[in-house]
């Protein structure tokens, strides 16, 4: 990088002689083309770069100077150290090897719209600051509730009075963002009826499968540690959330003195994807005045395919529902889309009305200022992005490049049923996959049925400490990357497909992966290293 000087005393350094330096259409142009070579160039070439980054904490202090540069750098070096200093430190999420956590999908036509919304660069906090901002919004979430055939109590309607309690959507960056607004919504309108001073007898609801933003939330909001419900899950169920179970926890509260305020029920959870019976909790909250919200941030997207849709079945009687469009619409993070029955709740909970802000479109009623749906008073126009998703592709492509992914995992599933050694935990439902190594792979059929390790009844600690291992192997490697999952007490591998660029033959070079690291782990608990890993555990 460039030399750094200590001081600004000789202002014949000073580069900024006028704000067109700042933004010159021509260098912009120029830099601009540059930018997309080097990113085109990037995703050209995003298979020779190790998965997960093999980066060491505290690398990039030791290649970056600790002062900034006083005089100006040309892009040209500046893109120059992205590519020897930053790409190092990146764990490519776009990879098509990339089979963790959950797809962060993006597309040509994602990247344009993120480009013309960073390009405008507008404040859409209210109508009046970027009318087309607000409107375009309202329009695409109309859309794409359509393609989910939400019921219409959640899409905006022509006639819909703004400040009323009609329905609608809107974008906001995650779903944490979405269940702390829904939920800040749903605790004012409870607390106007029974009291403000009675907060610590809210109690929320959710399964010890649901998303760990969920607690966090409740955090945000006020709840009192000891009024989250955290109800246990079983593989017998699929790790569903049991209607029964929720309304037994219900009543034991109500018995206490304590007010059920809200239940958050997923649709394909983090670990396993298992879908919470909607129609049925439905009627367990209704019973009680309980909000209800849908976590679909990963599986909702599939929801645009009819043989998919049934999952959501039930919707029409819940409060909410959200689903993350950069999961697995193709749309560059951030987008979550958040619907609601009645958008007067959240406005109620989150508006403000400051004098500089006043003006005659938003005293009129007839339009939306959407900072009083959200949390921060600024926001993007993140609907560009997602209209132009749409629109490029239309809903026929989206919806196969959705059903693409299943079948590459559904592929994924038949192979490792070719394989004895493994087994599938929990039932596919969307593009995960659920596995792991068995236990008698690693002391042979006949001595694990003799072993102390079933004897002793410490087969799923030693099972789960070989999955750790194969897992960690399998990373190590650089050729793919998965992530796991704890349910019941099992450790299990994620195999999530999902990125834009993967093809069959990534997933088989996956499994590939998978058989080499299993054959070089169950080498090693040939020599010997399997008594002592049960001898660890005596």
């Amino acid at each position: 990088m460039g030399s750094l000087l200590p001081s600004d005393e000789d202002n014949s350094l000073v580069v900024c002689s006028s704000s067109k330096s700042l933004l010159d259409p021509e260098e912009f142009r120029r830099q601009g083309h540059m930018i997309v070579d080097f990113l085109a160039d990037y995703y050209r070439d995003i298979e020779k770069y190790p998965v997960q980054s093999q980066v060491k904490p505290g690398y990039l202090s030791k290649r970056i100077p600790k002062s900034a540069p006083y005089k100006p750098e040309p892009i040209e070096t500046i893109l120059q150290d992205v590519q020897n200093d930053i790409i190092p430190g990146l764990s490519h999420w776009q990879s098509p090897n990339h089979f963790a956590y959950f797809p962060c999908t993006v597309s040509v036509a994602g990247f344009l719209g993120e480009m013309l919304t960073t390009g405008f660069n507008v404040v859409g906090f209210s109508w009046v600051s970027s009318p087309a901002a607000t409107e375009l919004e309202i329009i695409v979430m109309n859309w794409l509730g359509q393609m989910l055939k939400l019921p219409k109590s959640f899409l905006f309607s022509s006639d819909s009075n703004y400040r009323g309690s009609s329905g609608g959507g809107v974008l906001l960056g995650t779903t944490c963002e979405a269940i702390l607004c829904t939920l800040t919504a749903a605790r004012d309108q409870m607390l106007n009826k029974i009291g403000r001073g009675n907060i610590g007898k809210l109690v929320v609801y959710g399964s010890d499968q649901t998303h760990c933003g969920f607690q966090k939330a409740s955090r945000i909001a006020g709840i009192h540690p000891k009024n989250f419900r955290c109800i246990s899950t079983s593989k017998a169920t699929n790790f569903e959330l049991s209607p029964h179970s929720l309304q037994s926890a219900i009543l034991t509260d109500i018995e206490s003195g304590l007010t059920p305020l809200y239940l958050c029920a997923t649709v394909g959870t983090t670990s396993s994807t298992a879908v919470d019976p909607l129609r049925p909790l439905c009627k367990v909250t209704k019973k009680y005045g309980i909000w209800i919200h849908v976590d679909a941030a990963y599986a909702g997207s599939a929801c645009i395919c009819p043989e998919f849709r049934h999952f959501i079945d039930g919707v029409e009687n819940t409060d909410s529902f959200s689903l993350n469009a950069h999961k697995w619409l193709f749309t560059n993070l951030d987008c979550c889309c958040l619907w609601v029955k009645n958008s007067g709740a959240l406005v109620t909970a989150l508006s403000t009305n400051p004098e500089y802000l006043k003006n005659k479109a938003t005293e009129s009623e007839k339009v939306i200022d959407y900072k009083d749906w959200q949390i921060a008073l600024s926001r993007r126009f993140r609907s560009l992005k997602l209209w132009l998703v749409i629109r490029s592709y239309g809903v026929a492509n989206l919806r196969n490049c959705i059903r693409s992914h299943v079948k590459m995992a559904k592929q994924f599933e038949e192979l490792i049923s070719t394989d004895e050694r493994f087994e599938i935990v929990v039932s596919r439902t969307f593009s995960m996959v659920c596995f792991r190594l068995k236990l008698a792979i690693a002391f042979g059929r006949e001595s694990f049925e003799n072993s102390t390790v079933r004897q002793n009844h410490i087969a799923d600690p030693i099972l789960n400490e070989l999955n750790r291992r194969l897992l960690e192997s399998i990373n190590a490697s650089c050729q793919v990357h998965m992530t796991h999952g704890m349910i019941g007490g099992i450790y299990i591998i994620r195999f999530a497909v999902g990125a834009t660029l993967t093809e069959e033959r990534h997933v088989n070079l996956a499994w590939k992966v998978v058989q080499e690291r299993t054959d070089i782990l169950v080498g090693s608990l040939d020599n010997g290293n399997s008594r002592s890993l049960e001898a660890s555990y005596e």
